[in-house]
């Protein structure tokens, strides 16, 4: 009977400690392709209605911004699209879009980075890649951009699917939903903005089964698949009428698999 209850101690106590394996109900806002520029008046305006938009939202976690973020890679821009977001009253991270990088143009991604930071002092996320957790959910932000030569072809590097095969594993007993600009089903035919040679990113996530979606924008149009227990996410741009951004809520039952339900919702109201 002692034993009984020093293990039913120690099960609670992992519970309630909160180590991944039990995760809570969550909700995020995802903003696809803003492409944001200063010689844009619309865009301004439209980044500005949405950040209003979302902060009157309840209960987001945060906000993650699936690249394309500026349209075109140039320090001004992206300065001025970070003072913009700053303006958001939850957290906020970015994913590099085709648009976003181009290191012979002086903004590579590492000065990407240096630049949100230096203006967002709570910024975090330090490398191209990186780990995301709230609620006993992890979120992988992945990288698929070209910095030497851009173009809208994704490429994930073996580096980056190694990465990502790693946090799986590290992982393994926690719910993971990955963050990216590049969807690996393209969500319509369009083979100048397909994925190059998906095959080993698929193949490495069928070694898993932790992952429960793949959130992505790059196409501009809105499609949900499932595929092999995978939930693949493609988002419209925020620029594109009616403006919109997507709001996703995942739902967790105990001895059930977390349910997500997604929501478009206009960045201004009609």
């Amino acid at each position: 009977m002692k034993r009984f209850f020093i293990n039913l101690f120690i099960f609670l106590t992992l519970i309630l400690s909160g180590n991944g394996t039990f995760a809570k109900d969550i909700k995020f806002i995802q903003v696809a392709d803003a492409h944001y520029a200063l010689n844009n008046d619309y865009s301004k305006e439209v980044l500005e209605k949405a950040v209003e938009k979302i902060n009157k939202e309840k209960d987001v976690a945060f906000v993650i911004f699936t690249g394309d973020n500026i349209n075109r890679p140039r320090e001004e821009d992206l300065i001025a699209f970070v003072r913009e977001v700053n303006k958001l009253n939850v957290p906020y991270y970015l994913a590099f879009g085709d648009h976003d990088v181009y290191k012979h143009g002086g903004l590579s991604k590492a000065n990407y980075i240096k630049i949100v930071k230096d203006n967002h002092f709570f910024y975090k996320p330090k490398d191209n890649n990186y780990v995301i957790k709230k609620n006993g959910f992890v979120f992988l932000v992945v990288d698929g951009a070209k910095e030497v030569i851009p173009g809208s072809i994704g490429y994930y590097k073996d580096s980056t699917i190694e990465w990502v095969d790693k946090q799986l594993s590290k992982y393994k007993k926690s719910p993971v939903v990955i963050l990216q600009h590049f969807p690996l089903l393209p969500p319509k035919d369009k083979k100048t903005h397909k994925v190059y040679k998906p095959e080993k990113y698929l193949e490495m996530l069928e070694q898993h089964n932790n992952v429960i979606a793949i959130v992505s924008g790059h196409f501009h149009v809105n499609k949900e698949t499932m595929q092999n227990g995978i939930y693949h996410i493609s988002t419209p741009s925020l620029l594109a009428e009616p403006n919109n951004y997507k709001v996703i809520d995942i739902v967790t039952t105990p001895g059930f698999s977390p349910m997500i339900y997604t929501e478009l919702k206009p960045a201004a109201e009609k």
